[in-house]
């Protein structure tokens, strides 16, 4: 019987390499697509000679035709250094890279999942936040272009589901970490990890008392897979993170001691419409997925630092 072939789209970046290290550990048939805007082919590289690897360069605002039996759906610059550089093109990749992706799905009858994410629920007026909670999201706002774009792709993957009966599954990601984040990206754990190896000041926004839940990549990625395989019906969407949550100056002084850096802490204002708390209810992923993070914050933090050591 032929291997289950798995599109990838995102497949380069820091999350979508990881999944194709599992899904060829897993025995898949994975076919990699990514434009490299943020992605890097140094993060598949080990990957590009595997028989049942293929990597395909092309951006997701196209169609794309190939033969499949299931689509992670993961194309969109995650950063806000990245999707805050141009905007519309932010925008645009989360609403054509959905409608390109289903319009595949449904022509293949490949089931397809959507990398969503916990932006959805803005600057979250409800703590922790359930899946059920609508969100607080400033339309607006130098966030939106991703923020409204990632609502606007669930929205595309349930109307798909009700008009066309696509087999969509929806998953919130929250904050994740770990090897392979890009070194200049500007999220919080790899901005301190780097600053603290380098021995610079450690910069910290708004008072460092801003909340966060950050999640290990292996976790997220396991939560990733079971839903994509969990049982029919089930479209989520779900909640996949750690609720772990931490301050941003709790984060800074673990980085700080593991490291064993001489680093200082300084602030800098607050970005607009950054949250000031965000953490994941999970109790949907423990029942239906029967999933949960488990790795801890201190594991997860010594993997990556070790990480970075390599490449600074």
């Amino acid at each position: 019987m032929r291997k289950q072939r798995v599109l990838v789209t995102g497949g380069s970046g820091f999350l979508g390499s990881h999944l194709c290290d599992r899904l060829i550990k897993d025995g898949y048939d994975v076919i990699c697509v990514d434009n490299l805007f943020t992605g890097s082919k140094d993060n598949i590289r080990h990957l590009l000679g595997h028989p049942y690897f293929e990597f395909i360069r092309h951006d997701m605002i196209n169609p794309i035709y190939v033969e499949c039996d299931q689509i992670y759906n993961l194309a969109c610059p995650a950063s806000p250094k990245w999707y805050q550089k141009d905007p519309i093109y932010t925008f645009k990749t989360s609403v054509f890279s959905a409608m390109n992706c289903l319009g595949l799905a449904k022509r293949t009858g490949a089931r397809i999942l959507q990398a969503s994410t916990s932006e959805v629920y803005g600057d979250p007026e409800v703590h922790p936040q359930p899946e059920s909670y609508r969100g607080c999201v400033n339309t607006i706002g130098i966030r939106s272009c991703y923020d409204e774009g990632k609502r606007a792709a669930e929205t595309l993957f349930f109307d798909y589901h009700r008009q066309h009966n696509v087999d969509v599954k929806v998953m919130r990601i929250f904050n994740t970490y770990g090897p392979r984040m890009d070194i200049g990206d500007g999220r919080v754990v790899s901005n301190f990890i780097v600053q603290a190896l380098k021995g610079e000041d450690i910069t910290i926004y708004g008072d460092g008392l801003q909340t966060r839940s950050f999640c290990y990549i292996d976790d997220l990625i396991e939560g990733m897979v079971r839903l994509m395989n969990s049982r029919d019906g089930f479209t989520g969407p779900v909640n996949i993170g750690n609720p772990s949550e931490f301050t941003i100056k709790e984060l800074a002084e673990m980085v700080i001691k593991l490291t064993e850096s001489d680093s200082k802490l300084v602030y800098e204002p607050l970005p607009s419409d950054d949250p000031i708390q965000r953490k994941p209810l999970i109790d949907l992923a423990k029942r239906e997925l029967e999933w949960k993070p488990e790795i801890g914050i201190i594991e997860g933090l010594n993997n990556t630092i070790d990480y970075f050591k390599g490449i600074i």
